[in-house]
């Protein structure tokens, strides 16, 4: 395998977010239906690393993962240098919905994992209309808090390291070590403040509780997947999100935790495959 070139793409777009203009990085492969990868709050678009190279996807998929602002190769916003990172509701589905507009992405498909999964669900509720499918992984419409934020930025504390130490044991055990690494890392590289940014919109501007009741999967299916070992996110949460949408198709992942796409590819494939073959069927019949 010396030398070998994966065949993802990597580039940037420019898109206009809420009057200001964001440099976002985005990677991609394959053809077909876009389906747009959202990453968990902390980290970026390299969880996504292993659906963007399933040559059995990319086939009839234009899987597209971007890293959102301030994460990754994004930058934050040029007025924001110096501010305090907080991720909303109302900013979310705005970046993720100009990110498709400035693509020209038609009628995507759209799967998310943690704070991913959560504006999925919002995305059902308000803009059910503009996607093909929603995908939602390690969603529900709230989840108490199990953790205290203020630890997440401090000056006394490395933040890298106490952000891959919070969300380590939400990692299944069984997973291929090299990838239980791999997902940690990403949290050891997140910039000052991020993961705690965004844990605001998780833990309080985005409880959906109370909304979910208007999403009609007649206008645009909606598929609920969570790892079993999920204390976050867990299976009873999902399960009692799912049953307050009809129609809604759910499923807890064995073997799995919070980041299933990256702790142990091998095992999500067995669960994203069905729900990928699903909406191809839909699109063909």
């Amino acid at each position: 395998m010396n030398g070998f070139i994966e065949p993802i793409v990597g580039r940037y777009v420019h898109v206009e977010i809420n009057g200001e203009t964001n440099r976002i990085y985005f990677e991609e492969n394959g053809s077909g239906i876009p389906l747009v990868c959202l990453h968990t709050a902390g980290s970026d678009a390299r969880q996504w690393r292993h659906l963007l190279v399933d040559e059995e996807f990319t086939k009839n998929f234009r899987v597209i993962a971007f890293d959102m602002p301030w994460h990754g190769k994004s930058n934050p916003p040029d007025s924001q240098y110096g501010s305090e990172y907080r991720l909303t509701t109302a900013g979310y589905t705005a970046t993720i919905r100009a990110f498709c507009k400035a693509l020209k992405l038609e009628w995507p498909v759209v799967i998310g994992c943690s704070i991913g999964g959560r504006i999925v669900l919002n995305l059902a509720i308000e803009h059910a209309r503009e996607f093909r499918a929603l995908i939602g992984l390690e969603a529900a419409d709230f989840q108490q808090p199990w953790y205290d934020t203020a630890w997440l930025n401090r000056p006394d504390v490395h933040g890298g390291e106490v952000c891959a130490a919070l969300v380590s044991g939400l990692i299944a055990p069984n997973g291929p070590e090299a990838a239980r690494n791999e997902t940690l890392w990403g949290y050891k590289q997140g910039g000052p403040g991020i993961f705690k940014g965004d844990l605001y919109f998780y833990r309080v501007d985005g409880d959906l509780r109370g909304r979910i009741g208007a999403i009609d999967v007649n206008q645009c299916p909606l598929y609920l997947l969570t790892g079993e070992y999920d204390f976050s996110c867990t299976p009873d949460d999902t399960m009692r999100t799912a049953a307050g949408i009809p129609g809604a198709k759910a499923a807890v992942m064995e073997r799995l935790g919070h980041f299933p796409m990256s702790e142990n590819p091998a095992q999500f494939r067995r669960y994203i495959a069905p729900v990928l073959q699903d909406i191809l069927d839909k699109q063909s019949s």
